[in-house]
């Protein structure tokens, strides 16, 4: 395999990489922002098919901002995308960013089913936070959801800290919560 900054005219092949999951269980979190959170698994009571690309497919990216500052990484398995990620950075009106020059955003990471668990979340996840740092930042933060168990157990092992939570943050999906992780970054003359 094989992990490379692509640019967004590819974007159409990043996008045939799925990013579907099922739910079987929904993190139950304690605790008011800032924190201290308390993050207990609860089964759910009826599995359900996520499909994050529903609402906003990365497809739709280049109408709705200026993408100088963002980068996106497509992993291969021969010609095959397999697995990416795209990451945002000093970008006007993107709320996330919060008008910060020194904050990236891990705005999608993907892995195609027959790929997960290998340890390919983990080199998509270097390759940006090593982009966020040779721009600079000093923390990258990335949003998920309280029924997404998988990428909050990722992103906990990939050193990242919940910052906030929002209840109930999306109107298109009644009792989601809305997380942000956050993971401080090394000043440039600092090692990983």
């Amino acid at each position: 395999m094989q992990i490379q900054p692509v640019n967004f005219s590819d974007l159409d092949r990043y996008c045939t990489i799925p990013i579907t999951f099922l739910v079987e269980s929904a993190l139950d979190v304690s605790g008011d922002s800032p924190g201290p959170f308390s993050l207990l698994e609860q089964p759910v009571a009826k599995p359900w098919i996520k499909d994050y690309d529903t609402f906003n497919p990365p497809s739709t990216l280049p109408s709705r901002w200026d993408l100088a500052n963002w980068a996106i990484f497509l992993a291969t398995d021969g010609s095959s995308p397999v697995g990416g990620c795209i990451v945002a950075h000093d970008t006007p009106g993107v709320h996330m960013l919060q008008e910060r020059s020194d904050l990236a955003v891990l705005w999608d990471i993907r892995i195609a089913p027959g790929y997960r668990g290998q340890g390919l979340g983990r080199q998509l996840f270097d390759a940006a936070t090593s982009w966020a740092q040779s721009r600079h930042c000093l923390e990258m933060q990335v949003e998920t959801q309280n029924i997404n168990v998988t990428a909050c157990r990722f992103y906990q092992s990939m050193g990242c800290t919940l910052i906030r939570i929002t209840r109930d943050a999306y109107n298109e999906c009644p009792g989601e919560h809305q997380l942000i992780w956050s993971k401080q970054l090394p000043r440039d003359n600092e090692a990983f």
